[in-house]
């Protein structure tokens, strides 16, 4: 039975191609704005994941203003104190016992404007650099392609040396080894210790611009950087983060002296906060979708729902007949309804391919990620047929509604 209706649905479609297509327009546009605006957020979302995870694994970073509020620092945050090399040396002596944390870098300072980076006559620009400790590969899971990291000795010693990232060696050493070589930062020289291995882009940006240097000949060169300084960890799991914060929150309103009932001094977040703001970001991305493929389905549901009204008075005829021959009241409403049914799955099936060839050609033409997946094309189907059921009762019970011995008269 239910397949003769929706036989006899299919037949009513190709009958009318013109009326029908016209009729589930507003659906197929729906449903094509959902699958293909859902594949580019999703791609966009794993794409993003990936990317932050590429960073290390289980990292806690500590800061002395907020690292993901994406606003203006209030003012208690302007006065905090900096974070200090002492602070971080003495939250490293504490955990170095502590069953949660693997690494910790006692301190990151930045350089971030351009620098005067050079190899004889050779400038490179787009530079970055950081002041560093030996724990900062372990860390941010990096590994050599040639030479060393900054070791301890560098760090203690306040020793002008460099690793570099894999660009950097790449522009300024293209045919020879940069490791024993000396180049000039901001007019003083270093030596070359390593190159680290290829990193990738992150966000569009390109990771192995960066130059590595021992953080306390960075501290001593600019000591306006301890303003952007931070202190890195990794937890040795991602169970261990939420334990590893704790005590290092602990320690360092110990150290700082934080009075009780105060706010911390310091921020402490991970890479998922910044994953979770994202998501947070996308999740008005994927409301506007809501809003936009609604109105092209309620505009769709109005016109199923015409379209039916005038099949209901097309067939009123074939109606009565039915009734006749002992079709009951329920069998012809679910007839019309299933009917309707039939007609937006078909305009839902065609709005995922559509949506699915706009999600393929903006991932082959784009830089941008997309990938269908079988959750979106199952809420798809789902929301079509439902746009049938909802616009098709109304038509549906007016058909089950007609008296057969009027309805035979109907011409």
């Amino acid at each position: 039975m239910y397949w003769q209706i929706v036989k006899l649905a299919l037949a009513q479609i190709r009958s009318h191609k013109l009326r029908s297509g016209l009729t589930i327009l507003g659906v197929v546009i729906g449903i094509m704005t959902v699958v293909s605006i859902a594949a580019i957020i999703s791609g966009l979302n794993a794409s993003f994941s990936r990317q932050v995870s590429s960073l290390g694994s289980n990292i806690i970073t500590i800061q002395r203003i907020p690292q993901f509020a994406f606003r203006f620092p209030s003012e208690e945050e302007r006065q905090r104190k900096e974070l200090t090399l002492e602070d971080a040396a003495a939250l490293r002596a504490e955990l170095r016992d502590a069953d949660t944390v693997t690494t910790l870098v006692p301190l990151d300072f930045t350089r971030f404007p351009d620098p005067n980076v050079r190899f004889g006559n050779v400038h490179t620009h787009g530079v970055r650099v950081l002041g560093v400790d030996q724990d900062y590969i372990v860390v941010y899971t990096s590994r050599m392609r040639e030479g060393r990291f900054i070791s301890d000795g560098d760090v203690l010693h306040h020793s002008r040396v460099v690793a570099l990232g894999a660009t950097i060696a790449e522009n300024m050493f293209p045919h020879q080894d940069p490791v024993g070589k000396t180049i000039y930062f901001e007019n003083d020289g270093y030596t070359v210790v390593g190159v680290v291995e290829r990193r990738g882009m992150l966000f569009g940006f390109d990771r192995d611009t960066f130059i590595w240097l021992p953080n306390t000949t960075m501290l001593k060169l600019h000591p306006e950087s301890k303003d952007d300084a931070w202190i890195a960890l990794r937890a040795r799991s991602p169970q261990a983060i939420p334990d590893a914060m704790d005590q290092a929150t602990e320690i360092l309103r110990r150290l700082r002296h934080d009075a009780p009932g105060k706010p911390n001094s310091f921020d402490v977040g991970t890479q998922n906060q910044f994953i979770e703001l994202y998501n947070q970001l996308t999740g008005g991305a994927y409301l506007l979708m809501l809003v936009i493929s609604s109105i092209g389905l309620m505009v769709g549901g109005i016109g199923v729902m015409a379209i039916m009204l005038v099949s209901v008075t097309e067939r009123t005829r074939e109606i009565g007949v039915r009734k006749a021959i002992g079709a009951r009241r329920r069998a012809t409403l679910f007839q019309f309804v299933r009917e309707a049914m039939v007609l937006t799955g078909v305009g839902g099936i065609l709005g995922i391919m559509g949506g699915g060839l706009i999600s393929t050609l903006v991932d082959w033409l784009s830089p941008l990620p997309s990938h269908v997946s079988l959750f979106w094309i199952v809420v798809a189907f789902s929301v079509s047929v439902s746009v049938g059921l909802f616009f098709g009762i109304y038509p549906a019970a007016r058909a089950s509604a007609l008296d057969p011995i009027e309805a035979l008269r109907y011409e």
